[in-house]
């Protein structure tokens, strides 16, 4: 199947790592053009290079969407290179892993304050400054990473903002929809990344287990018994990003390998 992604302009935030670098990367795969955001440029220009192979136009730029002027700026500099936006991928955030619990008790006000910035209003932030953009050409993809805790009790914190980019994610589709522009929210589950080994170590030390007990552990309630890849997060993330999903808008895609018992209706 054809994505249709060939010369369509990308940004994407959160890509010098992990689920961001793996959406750009299959972006650039399929013919986009694509623009990474971060906070690190020695990072960007890893992935960057990672990209060229490629051959289509890789911009970095260093841009913190907790800074509503770093964000504006990044996005001027896209359409001042490339011409314009046509797809935003929001995946800049502090990532949730296994024990993330606390009591309520030992809650911090500020804590909350900084999930807020970076994810909720770090999402709203670059949405906001290609909205004019995307609706300009007539067309556009949001598509906003978030995660399973916006289903599953477990983290405060992490459900409070996860269901906060669902709800974003509604809000803005109904809004721009009108103007051709797609809006939808993913939630990965536990995913193969580059910190996904300390991860895996940490938990097992504090649990008394050893790593493969530790990773027996965590990927049982997945159907498909296994984590799954960035790589394959962003497989699904791509077609969403595509003129293919037009008839999708609004909802949650769940890209978890299946939570075993759950039933969604």
């Amino acid at each position: 199947m054809d994505l249709q992604l060939t010369g369509k302009r990308a940004v994407i935030t959160g890509a010098s790592r992990g689920i961001g670098a793996a959406c750009a990367e299959s972006l650039a795969a399929e013919g986009a053009d694509v623009v990474l955001l971060g906070r690190h440029r020695d990072t960007l220009d890893t992935v960057a290079q990672r990209l060229a192979p490629h051959g289509h136009r890789v911009l970095s730029i260093v841009a913190d969407t907790t800074d509503d002027t770093s964000i504006r700026a990044a996005i001027d500099r896209t359409v001042a290179d490339l011409g314009g936006v046509d797809i935003l991928i929001n995946a800049a955030a502090t990532p949730a892993g296994p024990d993330g619990a606390r009591p309520v008790t030992e809650l911090v006000d500020d804590d909350l304050r900084a999930e807020v910035e970076t994810k909720v209003l770090g999402y709203l932030r670059t949405s906001r400054a290609v909205a004019p953009h995307m609706i300009e050409s007539g067309w556009g993809r949001i598509i906003n990473i978030s995660g399973l805790g916006a289903r599953q009790a477990g983290s405060m914190f992490g459900s409070i903002r996860n269901v906060a980019v669902a709800a974003m994610t509604r809000n803005l589709a109904d809004e721009l929809g009108p103007a051709g522009i797609n809006v939808t929210v993913v939630h990965p589950g536990y995913a193969v990344t580059e910190r996904m080994p300390g991860l895996i170590a940490g938990y097992a030390a504090r649990h008394g287990l050893s790593e493969g007990e530790a990773v027996a552990a965590l990927t049982a309630g997945i159907s498909i018994g296994r984590m799954v890849t960035a790589a394959e997060i962003a497989d699904v993330v791509t077609f969403l990003a595509s003129p293919r999903s037009v008839s999708m808008t609004g909802d949650a895609v769940v890209v978890s390998g299946g939570s075993r018992g759950a039933i969604y209706y």
